[in-house]
């Protein structure tokens, strides 16, 4: 069953973020999913959006999302994130 990744964060350090950023695409270009949104231009329709970016990442399955997420190589990459934002992460589980 298809996963999904959807993060949603405050951007505070642009500078470590970017670092983030670099290392992510090369390394997430290795693994099982695709990158279906990384957008800081979010046009909020309803409710309140106090966030700087949203994400939405998906894989074919559980198994393929934590052989990326769990990764000795993605663990470090993440620190920059983890320390250059703040929000939150969540994983969905498609319907088929």
């Amino acid at each position: 069953m298809t996963v999904y990744v959807l993060a949603q964060f405050k951007i505070h350090n642009r500078d470590q973020y970017e670092k983030y950023a670099t290392a992510f695409l090369p390394h997430f270009a290795q693994h099982k999913g695709t990158a279906l949104v990384l957008d800081e231009n979010v046009s909020v329709k309803e409710g309140i959006w106090d966030n700087t970016k949203a994400v939405l990442l998906s894989f074919p399955d559980e198994a393929a999302f934590e052989d990326w997420a769990l990764s000795d190589e993605y663990q470090q990459i993440a620190k920059d994130r983890q320390a250059a934002t703040e929000g939150s992460v969540v994983l969905l589980h498609g319907l088929q």
